[in-house]
């Protein structure tokens, strides 16, 4: 189980219309029970996003990192830290 800090919350909140058509959550406590509920992962950096993206099925051959960096499930956190979230 991950830890979301504030800051994974507030991005989450700001940049959710990228995976989804409408806004999933409204506040930080939505936007907490909804990344435990789907089980979104915290990472390092881009290359731990590669990994785990790959360890789930999906084809990340052939992508660049900055490709990886722009999925719809990647947001980037200002500390540099990535949050993974499968929609």
């Amino acid at each position: 189980m991950y830890e979301y800090d504030e800051e994974c919350l507030q991005a989450f909140l700001e940049q959710q219309g990228k995976l989804f058509d409408e806004p999933v959550a409204d506040t930080l406590e939505e936007a907490e029970a909804f990344l435990e509920d789907c089980m979104a992962a915290v990472v390092n950096n881009i290359e731990e996003v590669k990994e785990f993206l790959e360890e789930e099925g999906m084809d990340v051959d052939g992508m660049s990192m900055e490709e990886i960096e722009e999925a719809a499930e990647v947001f980037a956190l200002p500390s540099g830290q990535y949050l993974i979230v499968e929609g």
